[in-house]
């Protein structure tokens, strides 16, 4: 399988906002707060100000990364895309440009925990659920070593 990484462009708003809309609802645990056409849309916002990164296979979108300087916003992966990869690849982009990284995810993802502690990344900071969804979340950060 090849992937090409590349900056977004606005006609992949669609289908990113897939990509986030479809995790969230195959999510049993996340609340439903938004339609898909207002997942399109804050893909677009984050397209427009130049934040993500697009995963493409085969020609199409796999997943994306939306980062502005050191702050990841969204690491999202296809279904398909998901265990091969792709996400590190995203994250290893996103590190090469950055000295450190720095995210959130919900308490309740702990496949995206384990994922973040295998790329270097260490829990700072745990909520009770101060974001949109109210869940318990963990910030984490990524700190490039000197060697590195």
């Amino acid at each position: 399988m090849s992937v090409t990484l590349r900056p977004a462009r606005p006609l992949d708003a669609g289908a990113l906002g897939a990509i986030l809309d479809g995790w969230v609802r195959a999510t049993p645990w996340m609340p439903q707060l938004y339609s898909g056409a207002e997942a399109v849309s804050f893909l677009s916002q984050m397209i427009d100000a130049g934040w993500v990164t697009t995963a493409e296979t085969d020609g199409a979108p796999a997943g994306f990364l939306a980062r502005d300087g050191g702050d990841v916003h969204a690491l999202y992966l296809g279904e398909g895309a998901r265990g091969r990869g792709i996400g590190a690849r995203l994250l290893d982009a996103a590190k090469s440009g950055e000295s450190a990284l720095s995210l959130w995810t919900f308490e309740a993802n702990t496949g995206a925990q384990r994922f973040y502690d295998r790329e270097g990344f260490v829990p700072v900071r745990r909520t009770s659920g101060d974001n949109d969804e109210g869940l318990p979340d963990i910030q984490f950060r990524w700190q490039r070593s000197e060697t590195t």
